[in-house]
């Protein structure tokens, strides 16, 4: 499929190289010719100078033979106008990145369906739900949540104690129940593993499990950790994104303080967020961190603006006892680099976005796709259609391509993963954990 990006700054850089790497035709978009370099020089895509507002440049990039448009741009009106430039083309899927409050909330004039857009991206309020479910999953640096959380899975450091340490999965197999829990991945070093039977898990080792609702505390269980219970959340930063998580945790009544270094933004959000403590302070103050009871949070999240600051506060939180943590990174680098220098997790808004925009890359039977910070892996979950070449077969004698794993099947509202004597049924959901490499080869197991 042929996929336009407008913009090629670090959401359409990261979007581009995923789609790039699973074999799509990718046109980049930007008025830089500098970025466009990089892109060049980097991924293997084509590259256009050009305004993305501009439909002569849209026409140049074959905008006509696209099914994809992906207006990611750091201007919300360029974003629009590009989709909206557009509109007529038959079959184009728009999808922009659009910050502006004025298009979410409740009662607003101004809908998606004037411009043209199929889809609006809010990098900030995607982040704030990313961060939200690490939350609920103490010590997770990965969360994706399918069939309305019958089936999560949840990407964990394996710690020193952790009981299935210096074990091979068959052997894990033996002592646990094999209906509730799948390791579908395994990141050691810069490696991505999908694993069989003869895999040894070593202390250190990112696991990516697939988990039935029932069994996330277990899994955690056998990673090392303890579940808890979310009631109070710490948050540094008066950004969008800490507005919109401070609201989440209060749908789910968690006690949410802010500290905010800034006295006007401290008092707007005191006057908006009438369910949390907003207090005027710095982050950054040990003082402050420890009177107002981070060790007794069951989380610290910092949401500032500025990455040296989040980082900094959140290895002060940590130090003070903070339970677990979590930070904000702009720079896609720092991500990895965060949960490595001791933090427990870290998010971006732009792989936020960039992830969120993913999800509506293909379409027939995909009905969702989770792909993750710290692996080139994905998740997407398949409906099962009569046409599919391995419905009513045993899971045993299906032929998934290497580098791909069924991580659970769904049916109904029952979930389960599954054994070698399974079978998928017509209108079953099958989940699927897939290396870039394998995609396309698993899209034809579950043709539309």
């Amino acid at each position: 499929m042929r996929v336009v990006i407008v913009g090629a700054g670090e959401v359409g850089y990261h979007v581009a190289e995923r789609l790039s790497n699973e074999q799509h035709d990718v046109v980049v978009v930007d008025v830089a010719a500098d970025r466009l370099d990089y892109v060049e020089n980097h991924i293997d895509v084509a590259v256009i100078q050009g305004s993305g507002a501009s439909p002569a440049t849209l026409e140049k990039a074959g905008i006509r033979e696209a099914g994809l448009l992906v207006a990611v741009t750091s201007v919300d009106e360029v974003n629009l106008v590009s989709c909206m430039s557009v509109r007529s083309v038959p079959g184009l899927v728009k999808v922009a990145r659009v910050s502006n409050p004025d298009f979410y909330d409740e009662g607003a004039q101004l809908q998606p369906e004037v411009f043209g857009v199929d889809v609006m991206i809010n990098p900030k309020r995607e982040l704030a739900l990313e961060a939200f479910r690490l939350l609920q999953l103490t010590a997770a640096s990965d969360v994706a949540v399918f069939a309305a959380g019958a089936v999560q899975l949840v990407g964990l450091r394996v710690t020193g104690d952790a009981p299935i340490a210096n074990k091979t999965l068959r052997d894990v197999g033996r002592e646990v129940e094999k209906t509730w829990m799948l390791t579908v991945a395994v990141q050691r070093g810069d490696a991505t593993i999908v694993p069989n039977g003869a895999t040894k898990i070593e202390v250190g080792d990112r696991l990516y499990i697939a988990a039935t609702r029932g069994a996330i505390s277990q899994a955690l269980q056998l990673c090392g950790y303890e579940h808890s219970t979310l009631k109070r959340v710490m948050i540094a930063g008066g950004s969008s994104e800490a507005y919109y998580l401070a609201q989440l945790l209060h749908e789910q009544r968690v006690q949410a303080i802010l500290l905010v270094r800034e006295r006007d933004r401290a008092q707007t959000l005191a006057e908006r967020l009438h369910n949390a403590l907003i207090l005027h302070g710095d982050a950054t103050d040990v003082e402050l961190l420890e009177l107002e009871g981070v060790a007794g949070a069951d989380a610290f999240v910092a949401l500032t603006q500025n990455d040296d600051t989040n980082i900094l506060s959140a290895l002060l939180a940590k130090h003070a006892g903070a339970k677990q943590v979590v930070t904000l990174v702009n720079k896609i680098d720092y991500v990895q680099l965060a949960t490595r220098i001791g933090l427990d997790a870290a998010v971006s808004p732009r792989l936020s976005a960039a992830n969120a925009i993913l999800r509506y890359v293909r379409r027939g039977s995909v009905t969702r796709v989770a792909t993750f910070k710290e692996i080139q892996g994905e998740a997407i979950a398949f409906e099962v259609s009569p046409s599919s070449p391995i419905a009513n077969v045993p899971l045993a004698d299906a032929r998934f391509p290497q580098g791909a794993i069924l991580a659970a099947i769904v049916h109904g509202a029952d979930a389960v993963v599954p054994g070698g004597q399974d079978k998928l049924t017509v209108g079953d959901t099958a989940i699927v954990f897939t290396l870039p490499k394998s995609v396309a080869q698993v899209e034809k197991l579950f043709p539309s």
